[in-house]
């Protein structure tokens, strides 16, 4: 049986990724998959928290047995027998960084891959977000100005808010269209 999940992070719509696991993957192996993907720490302690239906706290997963197994121990498929349908997923314990892993539904096998498979990614990693950025859907409304190419006429090119700077180079030509450079400027 192939389980899927979506790992997000809260209040950001501009970051997810989906991934497809066999129910018999350990955390621990999700774990791994994961961090490779994107780019977690390598030295540091993780921890899956298991939430159940309405948000409450039925388990805790570790490297050392928190009560409810090691993570190098126990399935997703036993993860969901014990009631948790989402898990806050400790990547970094040490600063208390953390994803959202949702548990989806179940998912077709495919042929020839290797589980747990990354099927969908949306945005940059998380520790982009952490380093300031704000994806486009994520802006206020009165933030977001339309995108190229996006079908709107209402660029205004008097907006005092535009730090574009490209407007403002000048380039001295000779006729040739060839720029002057002068011989003694190294």
């Amino acid at each position: 049986m192939v389980l899927r999940y979506r790992v997000s992070l809260p209040g950001i719509k501009g970051f997810a990724r989906i991934y497809e696991v066999k129910a018999n993957t350990t955390l621990y192996s999700f774990h791994k998959q994961m961090r490779a993907d994107m780019d977690f720490p390598q030295d540091q302690m993780v921890m899956f928290k298991g939430l159940d239906e309405a948000g409450a706290v039925v388990a805790r997963y570790g490297i050392f047995d928190l009560g409810a197994g090691t993570i190098d121990s126990v399935t997703l498929e036993q993860t969901l027998k014990a009631g948790v349908v989402s898990f806050v997923y400790f990547y970094d314990t040490t600063n208390v960084k953390s994803v959202i892993v949702t548990y989806e539904g179940e998912g077709e096998p495919r042929q020839d891959v290797v589980y747990p498979l990354l099927v969908e990614s949306k945005g940059p990693n998380p520790s982009d977000f952490e380093n300031g950025y704000v994806a486009y859907e994520d802006l206020p409304d009165d933030k977001k100005k339309p995108l190229a190419g996006s079908g709107s006429d209402s660029f205004d090119d008097d907006d005092p808010d535009d730090d574009d700077e490209d407007d403002d180079i000048d380039v001295d030509d000779d006729e040739d269209g060839k720029e002057i450079f002068d011989e003694s400027e190294d």
